[in-house]
């Protein structure tokens, strides 16, 4: 087990660094001069602009830029914000806190509709419930996020007067106001997921219920419902947990347009910002903290396939 673990830690090192190739790399695709940028007024002064790029580095070989880069980002250090003078490792500290509250919120909702709804769904092959189950999922799956923020915005906010329409305050500070301001868009972001969990672990559950094992057991006398929990449900979660760890990666990577709609100061608004302003430091740094986040959310969807079923652990 602890060699595999260990094995498992050793193969996320050259993924890191095959992304940090990647991710200089595009960035350096992108159109537009920094330097022009930040220059602001003074941009037709030639001499304003080589000290620019002077002090950024941009007047260097792109092997020496990536370079530097790297070294300072593997002493912790993502850069400066050339937009706001900001470490970016400050941005992201401040940025991550929200996106994980509203990720977290988001994925709870995701699992308490969609694996409920998936089972039964299964469970009720072919019988009305199956049929509203999938509507539910259909629905979910086919409402753009922002049409859906709009019309929970106009009903919670503007007619019912229940929660403020935008705005976010940190949980630290106002527990009950945090969670008024962030529960609508954890919700439209996870119906989305919901009904994404809801299709396959409805897929899973038939493919699991169809087994010799389901048989055999039905036919020694085991109940319906042990038989759905222990026997089909454990054996059916294994694909559910791959696609919730992408999923929870995915939310927290940011939601642009759910973060716009409701002014959540999280990655996606980050991320936005930096492009739009050509803020490399900033681009190159949230994409490295998310793809870790994705590296390190495949190693514990790793973990939990072994603790779900024993017969991995023994292999």
């Amino acid at each position: 087990m602890w060699a595999w673990l260990l094995r498992r830690i050793g193969q996320i090192i050259p993924t890191l660094i095959i992304l940090s190739f990647m991710i200089f790399g595009l960035q350096q695709l992108m159109p537009g001069d920094p330097a022009l940028i930040l220059a602001g007024e003074e941009r037709g002064d030639p001499l304003v602009l080589q000290q620019i790029r002077e002090e950024l580095k941009l007047d260097r070989p792109i092997v020496e830029q990536y370079l530097y880069w790297v070294g300072n980002v593997v002493q912790g250090d993502f850069g400066f914000s050339w937009r706001i003078r900001m470490p970016v490792t400050d941005l992201i500290l401040q940025k991550l806190p929200v996106t994980i509250q509203l990720a977290t919120m988001s994925f709870i909702i995701a699992i308490i509709i969609g694996v409920p709804l998936g089972i039964l769904s299964a469970v009720k092959r072919d019988t009305a419930t199956d049929w509203a189950a999938n509507g539910i999922a259909l629905f979910g799956i086919s409402t753009p996020n922002f049409w859906l923020g709009i019309m929970m915005i106009l009903l919670f906010s503007v007619e019912l007067g229940w929660l403020p329409p935008s705005g976010y305050v940190p949980l630290w500070e106002d527990p009950v106001q945090s969670l008024a301001t962030t529960i609508m868009p954890a919700f439209v972001l996870g119906t989305g997921v919901a009904s994404v969990l809801m299709r396959h672990t409805r897929a899973a559950m038939l493919t699991a219920l169809s087994q010799d094992y389901i048989r055999t057991a039905r036919a020694k006398g085991v109940s319906e419902k042990s038989v759905i929990r222990r026997h089909a449900l454990r054996n059916a979660l294994i694909p559910v947990v791959t696609l919730g760890t992408i999923e929870f990666g995915r939310l927290l990577a940011g939601a642009v347009l759910t973060e716009q709609i409701f002014t959540i100061p999280g990655f996606g608004k980050l991320v936005v910002d930096a492009v739009f302003n050509r803020d490399y430091p900033v681009v190159q740094g949230v994409v490295l903290a998310t793809a870790l986040i994705f590296v390190l959310l495949s190693l514990i969807a790793d973990i939990l396939y072994m603790a779900i079923n024993p017969r991995l652990r023994q292999a």
